[in-house]
């Protein structure tokens, strides 16, 4: 695989086919690259709500309003749609969760080393939510390591991808009922097969200059 290559032919789709379905085995590998994202301490502080018939994108695409009204015929005419949400809160019963799968998946061969995992990531959390107050936005920044893991992805599958913030971000929290369940929306991924009216398709890409973005040591 030649990753420099889907790094600078990939292009974020501004319009789908709507003929044009990604086949669900083809989806599946998406869904365990999302599942096996990574993320700090392994905290998995995310949920994704997936929308591939035309009445679920029609409830996302509701969200795509006023200002963000140029959004909605992406989320319509994709072939799937990914929600990316994250927790409200990094609570403990999710904390037991992550432990008791890592004990399910033989990640302690030692007894004492749930112990110390438990430690290890509650200081982290402790650290994000009582020292830098920015727990919010640490939970935010994981998810966003799993949308760029499906950006690249969904490349590599010769796929093609919108992330979108643009959204009403609170209409769609309230009509997929998020707050109950302890989430809120962050962002938006669109899949699917670029369509003939996607005026970025041909247009060079243009990234600052290699010299202007590393420092070698």
């Amino acid at each position: 695989m030649d990753i420099a290559k889907i790094a600078t032919t990939r292009r974020t789709a501004k319009a789908f086919d709507p003929a044009r379905k990604i086949p669900e085995a083809v989806f599946a590998q998406l869904r365990v690259l999302l599942r096996h994202a990574p993320s700090s301490i392994n905290s998995q502080p995310w949920h994704f709500v997936v929308a591939a018939s035309d009445a679920a994108k029609a409830r996302l695409a509701a969200a795509a309003v006023g200002p963000y009204a140029y959004n909605a015929p992406k989320i319509r005419n994709a072939s799937h749609v990914v929600v990316f949400c994250v927790r409200a809160d990094m609570d403990e019963a999710h904390l037991a969760a992550l432990l008791a799968q890592e004990r399910k998946d033989g990640r302690f061969p030692l007894a004492e080393d749930l112990e110390k995992q438990k430690k290890s990531r509650a200081a982290y959390v402790e650290l994000h939510r009582g020292v830098r107050r920015d727990l919010p936005h640490w939970m935010e920044k994981q998810a966003y390591l799993a949308l760029g893991a499906l950006l690249f992805g969904a490349a590599a599958l010769g796929l093609d991808a919108c992330p979108m913030e643009g959204f009403d971000a609170p209409l769609l929290d309230a009509e997929l009922g998020l707050a109950a369940r302890g989430l809120r929306s962050a962002a938006m991924v669109a899949l699917g097969v670029r369509g003939a009216d996607d005026w970025n398709a041909a247009l060079p890409k243009s990234r600052l200059p290699d010299e202007a973005l590393f420092t070698d040591l």
